[in-house]
């Protein structure tokens, strides 16, 4: 076959959705890189991704169907190999065991981003369980306070044009660390520095994009909200409202006006434990500073106020006009201005669909453990490592070891949620199938074609589905629909073709050109075009319909307020079982501020048990001044089975709701330290 050089796509949970060059020798890829021509990629990977190759190739890969034969959670000892047809007679007659004793609802499939690719991703599975009837999922893990904070203020994940941030004179990167999670996007940041641009870092850890950036502010925790109020009041003060383009485009002006009265600087100084000279000093840049551009990052959304603190701060640019301007607003999320509607083609109109009920994903340990009505009694996790990544650690353990939930696992290598599996079905990964990849931080979409050859038996996720739907006895057209006919639905009515796609690889498919401020002369995806500060529909929600402030859950409990970061080196739990991304992340640590060790007693190194009212989980002491006194971190994404103690962070952390959008709060925990 010889050497050929193959143009790819990163599926991973990232903004920057990257294309690659990947070298393939005898249908083996060998070599992996960042394509030079790609406006964002720019011929870059990620420290992660550079590394990529090992899970391709890994010997840990899976590769042929098994089945449980001994006890939950005991391991891979636990299983045997079994051929396709037995697999798939398996999980039929388990599925239909479910849907005899409990009806369709009491079947979940539990999925994410671990592919985050349109056609790999969610299609085919959202497809046979629609119509099967199952439970539906709210994917509400990562992005959905987000969702619907900026579905209410501008009616959609809208913001400026990224690559325009060049054009700013003061970024405001808020609960962004770049350098560990938008990587790509830090060129344009350090071009507009070039152009005598003044860099801000709120966050309440020095991450390493904060201690690049040319001013780092720390507020306490889940106090971004008040932040925001007071910067607003800050701007009412010193004349910067721009009135003239809030009259035009937005409403509810007069009513958060008279709201900010109550949010003079001294008292949200005192919410977000900072001196008021340090609001004041930011309210006076962002005053005087045309465009203003403020990038606003995913973690500050794991709080119990996420909504109402992403309202308050993206509604800063409204009240100051920066959408006038190239470079100019705020930006969270790009995924409202692609072109297509996902929906339909993952659950197609001709497609019957049963109504079913919606469970919340982030809720998985309180659903496996009485919260469901009818019970959900099958488990089916693809893209997704629940074990690891869900909140509540303990008692979601304990409802995945219910004798009478039958779960599989879709999977490229044996993970923690494989444990507990009573099938476990060997998928494919990026070079072995196709995929179209838009992405959630730039406007371009990518095709990845097929290059290597899968190991074993593995198959792509949308081939298993189409054969479990066969082992079911459904055969509707739909659910034989070929990834190729799956991806030219996603790409139908968009500005490019799948033949254009696999000519050129990638492709600019968003109306908004480099350079352009969109909003400039409003044109929200709203029902009147017009920016909502106030939003009436929030009050059937029970929810504050006017921009305003949702103090933290345990605002005021004992211990360290704990945050549970993104590291360099994993992305969510994809590569924490690889020998090279493990050992350049470490063994798990708390890191503290010197006075919270000293306080307790604990040196550099110390063995300690992390701990709350949910559970508990061994790290040691790692002392450093990154953090404020009072707010300890550690990393995510390790798994439980190959930490110490079996135990992750997600022991600690609770079930509970944001105040928007249904997401889980895992930054909004407090723990104590016991050595042990």
């Amino acid at each position: 076959m010889g050497r050929t050089t193959h143009r790819g796509a990163c599926p991973l949970d990232c903004p920057d959705t990257c294309v690659w060059q990947l070298t393939v020798e005898d249908g083996r890829a060998v070599e992996i890189r960042g394509d030079a021509d790609h406006p964002f990629t720019r011929g870059a990977l990620c420290g992660k991704v550079n590394r990529y190759l090992d899970a391709v190739n890994g010997p840990d890969r899976l590769a042929t169907p098994m089945l449980r034969v001994g006890p939950k959670g005991a391991g891979p000892i636990a299983f045997r190999p079994a051929s396709w047809d037995e697999a798939l007679q398996r999980v039929a007659a388990g599925l239909t065991a479910s849907i005899d004793r409990h009806g369709p609802e009491s079947v979940l499939p539990y999925y994410f981003a671990g592919t985050l690719g349109e056609v790999q991703g969610y299609t085919m599975g959202q497809r046979l369980f629609a119509h099967l009837g199952a439970s539906r999922l709210r994917t509400t893990i990562c992005t959905a306070a987000a969702n619907a904070a900026l579905g209410s203020l501008y009616g959609g994940m809208v913001g400026f044009e990224p690559e325009s941030i060049v054009e700013a004179r003061l970024i405001v990167l808020w609960g962004a660390n770049l350098l560990s999670t938008h990587l790509h996007l830090w060129p344009f940041v350090q071009e507009a520095r070039r152009r005598g641009a003044y860099v801000v870092a709120i966050d309440p850890l020095r991450t390493d994009t904060a201690g690049r950036s040319d001013a780092h502010i720390a507020p306490l925790p889940g106090t971004d909200g008040a932040l925001a109020l007071g910067l607003m009041r800050h701007l009412v003060d010193a004349g910067a409202v721009d009135h003239e383009w809030l009259d035009a485009h937005v409403d509810g002006w007069p009513a958060l006006a008279a709201r900010l009265r109550e949010w003079p600087v001294e008292r949200a100084a005192a919410e977000c434990g900072l001196d008021p000279a340090v609001l004041r000093d930011l309210g006076d840049r962002i005053a005087t500073t045309r465009p203003t551009a403020i990038k606003v990052g995913l973690g500050l959304q794991r709080h119990a106020g996420a909504g109402q603190a992403l309202r308050a701060i993206c509604a800063i640019p409204l009240v100051t006009g920066d959408f006038r301007h190239p470079g100019g607003g705020a930006l969270c999320m790009t995924t409202g201005h692609f072109p297509w509607g996902d929906v339909d083609v993952a659950r197609p109109p001709d497609l019957p669909q049963p109504p079913a009920r919606q469970v919340n994903m982030s809720r998985l340990a309180a659903v496996l453990t009485g919260e469901a009505d009818p019970p959900v009694s099958s488990l089916v996790v693809f893209d997704s490592n629940p074990a690891a990544t869900a909140p509540d650690q303990t008692r979601l353990r304990q409802g995945l070891l219910r004798a009478d939930l039958f779960t599989v696992v879709l999977e490229q290598r044996w993970t923690d949620t494989c444990d507990y599996a009573d099938v476990v079905l060997p998928a494919t990964m990026q070079p072995e199938h196709l995929d179209l990849s838009a992405s959630y931080g730039h406007h371009y979409t990518s095709l990845n074609l097929p290059a290597t050859t899968p190991p074993g038996e593995a198959l792509p996720n949308t081939e298993i589905f189409r054969r479990m739907a066969a082992a079911l006895g459904l055969d509707h057209p739909r659910l034989r629909d070929s990834d190729e006919e799956i991806a030219r639905q996603h790409l139908a009515g968009g500005p490019v073709t799948f033949e254009e796609l696999a000519e050129r690889g990638y492709a600019r498919t968003t109306g908004v050109p480099v350079g352009s401020a969109p909003f400039a002369k409003g044109g929200f995806p709203t029902p009147t075009g017009r920016a909502r500060l106030h939003d009436p529909a929030l009050a059937a929600q029970g929810v504050d319909p006017l921009v305003g402030y949702t103090p933290p859950a345990e605002k005021d409990g004992a211990g360290l307020v704990l945050i549970s970061a993104a590291g360099r080196f994993f992305l969510n739990s994809t590569f924490a079982s690889l020998p090279w991304h493990e050992k350049k992340m470490g063994a798990p640590r708390i890191h503290l501020h010197p006075l919270d060790a000293g306080a307790r007693g604990l040196a550099d190194g110390t063995p300690v048990s992390v701990h709350n009212e949910h559970g508990a989980f061994d790290a040691a002491v790692a002392i450093d001044d990154a953090a404020r006194p009072g707010v300890a971190f550690t990393f995510k994404a390790y798994w439980a089975r190959r930490s110490p103690g079996g135990n992750t962070v997600n022991a600690v952390t609770a079930v509970r709701d944001t105040d928007l959008g249904g997401a889980p709060t895992f930054h909004d925990t407090r723990v104590e330290l016991t050595a042990r």
